[in-house]
């Protein structure tokens, strides 16, 4: 059975730092895309980071760009996300992913729409407030 677990989540003050983990059992995802998503109250899930079975390249949305970095450790089966200079607007909670497909498919680039993802982790929450 597939399992995915998030931790790392917490409360930050802004312009603070937290980093995510992603421990996936069950299978070996090395050869698989992995992603992180994130939920705010009242909206629907967006895309937040994504990177490809060698590690690179990888994809992040435009909101996080600079600030997040994606990484993944293929002998632990697990995926990261470091995230910097967080303000209230990254408050949500946050999800990994593994897309079934990437292991089949030919694309360069790691997939970023959530409907290419096939197993998630239950989600760790972020807060970021003063």
């Amino acid at each position: 059975q597939v399992q995915l677990v998030e931790s790392g989540g917490g409360l930050v003050q802004p312009g603070g730092s937290l980093k995510l983990s992603c421990a996936a059992s069950g299978r070996t995802f090395s050869s698989h895309d992995m992603g992180w998503f994130r939920q705010a109250p009242g909206k629907e899930r967006e895309f937040v980071a994504a990177i490809r079975r060698g590690g690179h390249p990888t994809l992040y949305a435009d909101s996080v760009k600079g600030r997040f970095t994606i990484s993944r450790d293929n002998a632990k089966n697990t995926v990261y996300l470091q995230m910097n200079s967080l303000g209230p607007e990254d408050t949500a909670v946050y999800y990994c992913a593994v897309s079934e497909e990437s292991y089949y498919s030919g694309n360069f680039m790691p997939f970023s729409e959530t409907t290419k993802y096939d197993y998630w982790g239950q989600g760790t929450q972020v807060t970021v407030s003063s």
